[in-house]
């Protein structure tokens, strides 16, 4: 497998919900060279399917407080995971992420800046999301900011 995209948040998390929705969205296209997660709240019960899928690249995707404008998407550099505020899963993406570089040598994760974190998932968000879906299928994430 080339890519996997492993996608994280919460459904009835207003903005948290980015990552399934996006998961969903890249799930419907069926595209040969990337395997999709929706990891939901519990990335750590997925790295299993990720060191088996064995990836040129893995992708995850959560709502990030950047402290930009809603729905502002940014790959977020390895130095600075630990100093943002992530989603509401329970582990901590940099602990999440270390574990997995001992099986995947490119790891490439992006933030999506959330509005709300409570009722439905924000227009701001839900463009970037679909934004994002086009990405992939074009393979063009050179598109994609990095947080400076």
């Amino acid at each position: 497998m080339q890519y996997v995209v492993m996608c994280i948040g919460n459904r009835d998390g207003g903005d948290d919900a980015i990552g399934p929705y996006i998961a969903d969205k890249l799930s419907s296209e069926n595209l040969d060279s990337i395997k999709v997660i929706d990891a939901g709240i519990v990335p750590e019960n997925y790295t299993s399917i990720v060191k088996q899928e064995k990836p040129k690249t893995l992708f995850i995707i959560d709502a990030v407080e950047m402290g930009l404008n809603p729905g502002d998407i940014r790959i977020v550099p390895k130095e600075k995971i630990g100093v943002l505020t992530i989603s509401t899963h329970g582990i901590p993406i940099s602990v999440l992420i270390g574990y997995l570089e001992q099986y995947i040598s490119d790891i490439i994760f992006i933030g999506i800046q959330p509005k709300e974190m409570s009722g439905k998932i924000t227009t701001y968000v839900k463009e970037s999301g679909d934004f994002l879906v086009n990405v992939f299928k074009e393979k063009n994430f050179k598109m994609i900011k990095t947080l400076n």
